[in-house]
């Protein structure tokens, strides 16, 4: 079992940036697999980026490439969400999520853990 925290939500404007980290307790994070989805509201959840658990893959949705960066900190036990050039509609409540040794899946059917959620706003 393994609990996630979501921090680094907030309110920025367009272009700005945000941080956004997921931090794992209870099991070692480097075993895990690691998504970030977002949901807006009215919308369904959707895939932003994820990282396998070797950090040796990564996968970007096209709406977010080349503007967000994961990385893996696991010293810290942390998977981060560099977020830059930030748009009105991202917009949204980003969650993360984990499976055990996994790839860097884009479903959320493909992860068994989940966080609760930081919101990011981004005004136009």
């Amino acid at each position: 079992q393994v609990q996630l925290v979501e921090s680094g939500g907030g309110l920025v404007h367009t272009g700005g940036s945000l941080r956004l980290s997921c931090a794992a307790s209870g099991r070692t994070f480097s075993s895990y697999a690691v998504g970030w989805f977002r949901q807006a509201p009215g919308k369904e959840r959707e895939f932003v980026v994820a990282i396998n658990w070797r950090a040796t893959s990564t996968y970007y949705a096209d709406s977010v490439k080349g503007r967000f960066t994961i990385s893996r900190d696991n010293a810290k036990n942390t998977v981060n969400l560099q977020m830059n050039s930030l748009k009105p509609e991202d917009t949204a409540v980003y969650y993360c999520a984990a499976t055990y040794h996994g790839g860097a899946a884009t479903t959320y059917t493909s992860y068994d853990y989940w966080g609760q959620g930081t919101q990011v706003t981004v005004s136009s």
